[in-house]
């Protein structure tokens, strides 16, 4: 679904002409590439302080991001989340902002638009399998046929629309929960004050908890397809 209204992103002269959910990604992406560059060279600054800085500066912000999602990750896919910290870290931000961008007035959440979603999670379904065939090399497809080769008519098709279903999911739950909460906060805009800044409360919510939603049921995925147990 493709937004028709005004969007201070569409002001900008190489995002003009752009479809509205693409120039909100490019944009809040590029937000996020400053903030961390700003905070690296800020952490490379005080690399010789002996005495770390306690006020709070940005490095300490994109510090404290970083070791959240760290111990978020490992705490749900053990060791090995290390590796996975980087691609579930980076949909996790990308997700998380461009969600609550849609909480700024004339800003258009890229990621209530169904192309946005699914790009997220057929990332996420593609890499499941990228790693699960590293992992395990060929015996990766046994999931797929059952442990009876009588049973791999039955099993095939089964195991099949269940993997299918994960991006399907994954996508639409969480463009239906974004581009409903912007309606509602789109709405709540137009009557009195105290109604959408408790629209906003509810946006910032549900723009948390989607995120966390998505970023848990990817860490699922991959936990699962890295997991010796039934391979």
């Amino acid at each position: 679904m493709e937004h028709s209204a005004f969007t201070w992103v569409s002001l900008i002269p190489f995002l003009k002409g752009l479809p509205s959910h693409v120039s909100n990604a490019i944009f809040v992406s590029f937000i996020l590439v400053v903030i961390v560059a700003l905070g690296y060279r800020q952490l490379k600054k005080s690399e010789d302080d002996i005495v770390p800085d306690s006020k709070l500066t940005l490095r300490n912000f994109v510090e404290l991001v970083v070791e959240s999602l760290s111990n978020l990750i490992t705490s749900n896919m053990g060791p090995r989340g290390k590796e996975f910290t980087l691609i579930v870290g980076t949909l996790a931000l990308f997700i998380l902002f461009n969600n609550i961008s849609g909480l700024v007035p004339g800003f258009l959440p890229a990621t209530s638009n169904v192309n946005t979603t699914f790009a997220c999670s057929l990332t996420v379904f593609f890499l499941t399998h990228y790693y699960g065939i590293r992992e395990h090399g060929v015996k990766y497809i046994k999931q797929f046929i059952g442990p009876l080769w009588w049973l791999i008519p039955l099993m095939f098709p089964i195991e099949i629309i269940g993997h299918l279903a994960r991006p399907l999911s994954l996508g639409l739950r969480l463009f239906g929960n974004i581009f409903g909460d912007h309606l509602v906060t789109a709405m709540a805009l137009n009557l009195l004050l105290v109604v959408p800044a408790a629209a906003m409360g509810l946006g910032l919510f549900v723009a948390l908890v989607q995120t966390l939603v998505f970023t848990l049921l990817s860490m699922a995925y991959f936990s699962g397809a890295i997991a010796h147990e039934g391979h």
